[in-house]
């Protein structure tokens, strides 16, 4: 359709020179683009986001960098694994070794990765995991998960209320925000910033797409419930 043709034309201009690609690893399917010269680089998206958050950056970054852009488990257009009680299948630690997978798979023994909020969150337990193959981290945009749950209040639960509100048991934030979604989308980017123009109209688009995707609306949920849940173990584990 010519509307399909113009998102595609968009698309091949945010991301010039970018291979896009879909590479299986043992939990599932990632969906990335990658390009540039230089060390390795892997970018770690946040929420409600994908790997089109970097679309600003990645051109820049791809002049000194091998830059390695992928969506995580569960967002964008990579795999969405069923769910489980114990919220494993979006812990950071499932999703981390997806993300290790990867770049084995590319080639990179040893690379650094930079990640924005839930990507920083998978960076961290990944740089915990992996201490051999991370040899430099970026946690750009947070504080530990366990300071989160431990700290809140009233200033803390108002300015964060979307972690409060997907932890709840599905389908009740799915259900929710899939009544209007565009709706929810808009109110959560708006939350973050002064700037009307920080998230363009066409990163937007992509976003939208992507969690109309009743599977995407679902996994994006377990991600929050797995931190509030499977990953507080396993980052206490690591405290002990």
């Amino acid at each position: 359709s010519r509307a399909g043709q113009v998102v595609e034309e968009e698309y091949k201009r945010m991301f010039s020179g970018f291979h896009k690609e879909k590479i299986k690893v043992t939990g599932t399917e990632i969906n990335l683009v990658r390009g540039g010269e230089g060390p390795p680089l892997l970018l770690l998206h946040g929420y409600p986001q994908s790997h089109i958050m970097w679309h600003k950056v990645a051109p820049s970054l791809s002049e000194k960098f091998n830059l390695v852009i992928p969506d995580l488990r569960g967002y964008g257009d990579s795999g969405t694994p069923d769910i489980d009680e114990e919220h494993y299948n979006y812990s950071k630690r499932a999703t981390a070794l997806d993300q290790v997978e990867l770049m084995t798979k590319l080639g990179h023994d040893q690379f650094m990765v930079a990640g924005h909020d839930r990507g920083a969150r998978v960076a961290h337990r990944m740089a915990l995991d992996y201490t051999n193959r991370v040899i430099k981290l970026c946690a750009l945009d947070i504080v530990p998960t366990h300071r989160i749950f431990a700290d809140a209040d009233k200033r803390l639960a108002t300015m964060y209320w979307h972690w409060f509100f997907l932890i709840q048991k599905s389908p009740v934030p799915e259900t929710l925000i899939g009544n209007n979604v565009e709706f929810y989308l808009r109110t959560q980017f708006g939350a973050w910033g002064e700037r009307s123009d920080f998230v363009t109209e066409e990163a937007f688009a992509e976003y939208l797409r992507c969690f109309k995707n009743a599977r995407v609306l679902q996994a994006t949920c377990e991600d929050y419930r797995a931190g509030a849940s499977i990953d507080l173990v396993h980052d206490e584990s690591d405290m002990d």
